[in-house]
């Protein structure tokens, strides 16, 4: 497959999962196409030596695994961790509020976006409802909106006059709420919005118990670039990440390689992973002591194997943007198009020590895949990911790595065509060794 069919695919994936919910949806059904099957926490698991197995937890939050056929406690794990969230809008519970004649939504920050990318943009809604069903049960449906439904309108220059001196500054309580509609003198703004609910999903507005939505941008992704080197969409950050090692883990050597495989994508990374179904929380620990339950293994064992295992923690990187050169550590400016980049900070906000750095180089050279190697500035703060969380709670060997990104956090990302089949590609070459 040519690098521009695997970013299409990805393209495609993005703009087939609005939300993490949406997501993780996305991922199942493509494991449907490959055997996998779906476990459920609360059974006990019969698993085989070379099955295909996923779990999903709280509909946002996925491990998919191979069985492994060789010795668990000889090869170890091996994994690759990503997230499904991205940073953005959140409706609130009294969702729908009037003002001056004008329907808006209500809405909370999640994690850190670049607000002003939202404005003047065609928003809709995606997520999940709960409500009762006919036996009475609480259940959840997906519900995206595929139509512009919401806009963030700018103000006027001519009320801003500072705007392109000091940049876009947007109050989160008093100027985020979102235009829906114009608000009708009989209509009750909660009501009218339960009622848009209600037509979406198909489901009576009195059964609808509560959500979870995320605001979202209905542009597909694109190609751009005088030779279409480069693409642009929405959750880039982290959705190419979890695309990759999808792609990396069904490839069919891969699924043959005898490997205890593991590909862990969470939910709630942008907001610090402090969750039930987050990079800090049990899911993932839990998986793998019933993995090693199944391959027959004592608690022993079990420990041994983490001993052995290693994980990838792929989140994008910084890509060098020259209209800002002073953001950037001269001596570590890494390039859209020229690889995956290795990401080290000695402050531990990445995973990557310098067995793990070597480890990485070597299989990106068994690849023939180029690598670049990332710092931030030293008098900057830098982010983290879900690698030093997660080496930290299984005692794994990891590393952090990501493909690099402009744009990161706005609701319109950009990265290069090349890098993503780089990425899959190392990533086969460590799910193979």
């Amino acid at each position: 497959m040519s690098a521009r069919q695997q970013v299409q695919n990805l393209l495609d994936f993005i703009d087939a999962s609005p939300s993490p919910w949406h997501a993780v949806k996305s991922v199942e059904a493509q494991l449907v196409a490959y055997q996998f099957i779906k476990l459920d926490e609360t059974a006990k698991w019969d698993l085989q030596p070379g099955g295909r197995y996923y779990v999903i937890r709280d509909d946002s939050s996925i491990i998919v695994f191979v069985q492994g056929q060789k010795p668990l406690v000889e090869t170890g794990f091996k994994m690759i961790g990503a997230h499904t969230d991205s940073p953005g809008l959140r409706i609130k519970p009294n969702a729908a509020s009037g003002l001056d004649g004008l329907l808006r939504l209500n809405v909370e920050v999640y994690g850190g976006p670049i607000l002003a990318t939202f404005t003047d943009r065609d928003l809709s809604l995606a997520g999940r409802i709960s409500y009762k069903d006919d036996q009475n049960n609480i259940v959840s449906l997906l519900v995206a909106f595929d139509r512009p439904l919401l806009r963030l309108p700018n103000l006027a220059i001519h009320m801003n006059r500072a705007v392109n001196e000091e940049g876009l500054k947007l109050h989160k309580q008093n100027e985020l709420p979102l235009i829906l509609s114009v608000l009708a003198e009989e209509c009750l703004p909660q009501a009218y919005f339960s009622q848009l609910i209600q037509q979406q999903s198909d489901c009576d507005a009195e059964r609808i118990l509560s959500w979870d939505l995320a605001v979202y941008d209905t542009q597909k992704g694109v190609f751009w670039g005088a030779n279409n080197e480069f693409y642009a969409d929405s959750q880039l950050d982290n959705l190419a990440s979890c695309h990759a090692a999808l792609q990396a883990l069904l490839d069919d050597a891969v699924l043959e390689s005898g490997n205890t495989l593991v590909c862990a994508f969470f939910d709630h990374e942008e907001i610090g992973s402090e969750s039930n179904k987050g990079a800090d929380g049990s899911f993932l620990g839990d998986v793998l002591q019933r993995i090693a339950i199944a391959a027959e293994s004592h608690r022993e064992d079990y420990v041994r194997a983490l001993a052995q295992s290693f994980m990838i923690s792929a989140d994008m990187a910084h890509a060098y943007q020259p209209n800002f050169p002073l953001a950037y550590d001269p001596d570590h400016k890494v390039t859209v198009n020229k690889g995956p980049v290795i990401k080290v900070n000695a402050n531990r906000r990445y995973s990557t020590e310098s067995i793990s750095h070597a480890l990485f180089v070597d299989w990106c050279e068994q690849a023939g895949v180029p690598y670049q190697k990332y710092s931030h500035r030293s008098d900057l703060s830098c982010g983290s990911t879900i690698g030093p969380i997660t080496s930290a709670r299984l005692g794994v060997r990891s590393l952090d790595v990501g493909n690099p990104l402009w744009a990161m956090h706005s609701i319109r990302e950009s990265a290069g065509v090349l890098d993503h089949g780089y990425m899959i590609k190392v990533m086969k070459r460590f799910f193979s060794s």
